[in-house]
C-alpha cells in the first residue's frame, strides 16, 4: 500500500471514531461534519474524499456497534451452561445491558435513515442479520421440526419483543424503569414466550 493510502486509510478510520465519539456523547443529532473536518485536522469537504456521505458514516460507526453487541452477546453465551431456554432469556438481559451502556450509539442503529431512495448498503445489511444467530441456534435446538424460514420468523418475533422493551425502558421522558427491574423483566418475558411456543408445539 502506497503513503497516500496509507494515510487516507489512518484518516478514513480517524474520521469514524471521531464521529463514533460526537454520536455516543450527543447522539446523530450531533454529528456536524464540520466539527469533525476540524477534529481530525482536514478541510470541510475533505470528509466525503474519506467517505461518501453521512449516510455512509453513520452506518460505519454502526458496524463497529454492532461488532461490539456482537461480542457482548457471544460473551454471553460462554458464560456458562444453560438449557436453550435460559440461554435465550441471558441474550436478551446482554442486549439490554448493552443498549444501556451504549445508548445513544445502540440508538443510532435505529434512528438513522438513508437518503431518501438510498438503499442500506448489502455488507450493513449482512451485519445486521448475522446478529440473529445469536437467537437462531437455541431456538433451532427447541424446535428442530421447524424450518429455517419459519425460525427466522421466530427469531425476529422474539427480539421485537425484547427491543421494545429495552427502548421503552430505557427512555428517560416517558416511562424509565430501572436498569435492575427491566433486566428481571425481559428474563422474564423471554422466558414466557418461550413456554408459550414450547406449549403450543406440544
Amino acid at each position: 500500500m502506497s503513503k497516500a493510502l496509507e494515510r487516507r486509510a489512518r484518516m478514513r478510520e480517524a474520521l469514524i471514531e471521531a464521529a463514533e465519539r460526537a454520536i455516543a456523547a450527543r447522539g446523530l443529532s450531533g454529528l456536524k461534519t464540520r466539527k469533525l473536518a476540524q477534529e481530525i485536522g482536514v478541510a470541510n469537504g475533505g470528509v466525503y474524499n474519506l467517505v461518501e456521505d453521512v449516510d455512509e458514516l453513520i452506518l460505519r460507526v454502526g458496524s463497529r456497534t454492532l461488532a461490539r453487541l456482537d461480542a457482548s452477546l457471544s460473551l454471553a453465551e460462554i458464560s456458562g451452561p444453560a438449557t436453550p431456554r435460559e440461554m435465550l432469556a441471558r441474550i436478551a438481559v446482554a442486549y439490554c445491558d448493552f443498549a444501556a451502556d451504549n445508548l445513544e450509539l445502540w440508538r443510532a442503529l435505529f434512528e438513522h435513515r438513508m437518503q431518501p431512495g438510498k438503499p442500506v448498503p448489502e455488507w450493513a445489511v449482512t451485519e445486521q442479520m448475522d446478529l440473529f444467530r445469536h437467537i437462531y441456534k437455541p431456538l433451532a435446538v427447541l424446535f428442530p421440526q421447524r424450518s429455517a424460514t419459519q425460525l427466522g420468523v421466530t427469531a425476529r418475533s422474539l427480539f421485537s419483543a425484547v427491543h421494545g422493551m429495552v427502548a421503552l425502558g430505557l427512555e428517560q421522558k416517558l416511562i424509565a424503569v430501572p436498569l435492575n427491574a427491566l433486566r428481571q423483566e425481559i428474563a422474564t418475558l423471554t422466558r414466557a414466550m418461550i413456554d408459550g411456543l414450547t406449549a403450543k408445539r406440544d
